[in-house]
């Protein structure tokens, strides 16, 4: 396969993981026009611009231009259990979910007064739903303990009115996440449950609260945006506000 449809392919499905093309493009800070070439099949980036790629999506330079491998069944070999979660896990129903941007708060171990701010990127195609989730402390907050950026992927299924996002975090630690949320019974849509997070003292549960944002939110805007917030800041979501201080 020639080297212009190898690095198409696989900017294609290296994007699919992300909100759009769009914010793929705000994130690397490139001429949409330029990328859309790349992903054609129309032109190869130079060394630098291959390089900007490979360190926004994190991988090496060989990966990117590489001949995708032919997929494999997804099920093939695996034990009847093994199969059947991941069935459960990938091809599950489709939550009542709509794609675009959520906000996404989890409780602080031992702050009530604190909440962890991250931005969810929700991606529909058909009846699969991705995510990508933005998450990390702030740097140079007193309260917090070492900046700890996560950057989960995964998916979400449905089951009996619970929405679960299964992740797994693509920097550092690699760690799986799980949040499982529901409608709440509000007059504003929220998404209220809890979360196995893991933190500087080891894995925890916590409280969780989504939120569909509106308005569209590039990455380096999700980065700024994401950190630990006080309950009593007024740009907090009053909602958001209130349910975290019922807990």
């Amino acid at each position: 396969m020639p080297i212009r449809r190898n690095l198409a392919e696989n900017l294609r499905r290296l994007s699919s993981s992300h909100a759009s093309v769009a914010a793929v493009c705000r994130g690397l800070n490139m001429n949409r026009t330029q990328f859309d070439r790349y992903l054609q099949g129309k032109s190869v980036p130079n060394r630098a611009t291959a390089k900007l790629i490979c360190d926004y999506f994190r991988i090496d330079e060989d990966e990117l231009y590489r001949a995708p491998e032919a997929p494999e069944p997804a099920d093939a070999g695996l034990s009847p259990i093994h199969r059947m979660l991941y069935e459960n896990m990938v091809r599950g129903p489709s939550p009542a979910l709509a794609g675009g941007t959520y906000f996404t708060y989890f409780a602080v171990p031992d702050r009530p007064d604190l909440v962890m701010q991250s931005v969810t990127f929700v991606r529909r195609e058909a009846e699969r739903v991705t995510f990508r989730r933005v998450t990390r402390w702030a740097e140079g907050h007193r309260q917090g303990g070492a900046r700890v950026p996560g950057w989960h992927y995964g998916v979400a299924v449905s089951r009996l009115n619970w929405i679960y996002f299964a992740g797994i975090n693509r920097r550092q630690t690699r760690e799986p996440s799980i949040v499982a949320v529901q409608w709440a019974p509000y007059s504003e849509p929220v998404l209220v449950g809890n979360a196995f997070v893991l933190t500087g003292a080891g894995p925890l549960c916590v409280k969780v609260i989504m939120r569909q944002e509106v308005r569209g939110i590039s990455l380096r805007q999700a980065l700024r945006m994401s950190g630990v917030v006080s309950l009593d800041d007024p740009r907090l979501d009053q909602l958001v506000a209130s349910l975290a201080r019922e807990g």
